[in-house]
């Protein structure tokens, strides 16, 4: 019969190279205790800034009177997300200030501050919202080819369905204000068959029916094939 390797066997086997090596395992242990205390400093450390930088943004969204000026309410919010960086609340804060320069038509400074975002979180789950920041302000800014190209590049580098298709409707709005009117309609069909029973869908078939209406010989079965970022992923 095979015998068993219990813990008592094993440490039966190793406790020569223990008592050869003792002086050397109680240095290596006690660098072991100093780092496993030095992380869990660290962790209660983020935890307990990422409670603060939480508290912090509920504070400011109660305390700050929402008829203050767009600006000021928008800087308010990047002072909390550059006292509290690298925390979750902070990179809420810091896109809610983008988009709040957004709202109120500041798309210079709304460009401006989702580049930002970007540059400093590249990794955020609200990447790819950011990004559709970048594009949008562009669009809203009336340089319908420099938002296309930022539109292009979220849905060749962001895996987030709802803010590709987002863009692809930006990029299928620009398409018909050029006349492009069989590409808007591959485009929609391409948001139809991504997103079925969406409200992004719904959007999408109706403006592909009022195209048609318009421009019946536009139809996607005579279009040629569509740009790469225009395909789904």
């Amino acid at each position: 019969m095979q015998s068993q390797n219990t813990p008592e066997t094993y440490l039966f086997k190793i406790w020569p190279w223990i008592e050869a090596n003792k002086i050397r395992l109680a240095w290596g242990g006690g660098i072991v205790i100093v780092a496993v205390g030095a992380i869990w400093f660290y962790s209660a450390e983020q935890e307990q800034k990422q409670i603060d930088a939480g508290q912090a943004l509920t504070q400011l969204v109660l305390t700050d009177p929402h008829n203050s000026p767009p600006q000021q309410q928008a800087d308010a919010l990047l002072g909390v997300a550059r006292k509290y960086q690298k925390t979750a609340a902070g990179e809420r804060a810091f896109m809610q200030s983008a988009a709040l320069l957004f709202e109120a038509g500041k798309y210079d400074a709304a460009q401006t501050r989702f580049q930002e975002f970007l540059s400093e979180y590249p990794s955020s789950f609200f990447a790819a919202q950011a990004a559709l920041g970048v594009a949008c302000s562009l669009d809203a800014l009336g340089k319908a080819d420099l938002a296309a190209a930022a539109y292009q590049n979220l849905i060749s580098r962001y895996s987030d369905v709802m803010a590709q298709n987002l863009a692809r409707y930006s990029l299928a709005q620009i398409d018909e204000h050029q006349n492009k009117l069989t590409d808007a309609l591959n485009i929609y069909g391409d948001i139809v068959r991504a997103m079925p029973n969406s409200q992004l869908s719904s959007e999408a078939q109706m403006r592909s029916m009022e195209l048609k209406m318009k421009q019946p010989s536009a139809s996607p079965a005579a279009a040629a094939p569509a740009a790469p970022f225009r395909q789904n992923p």
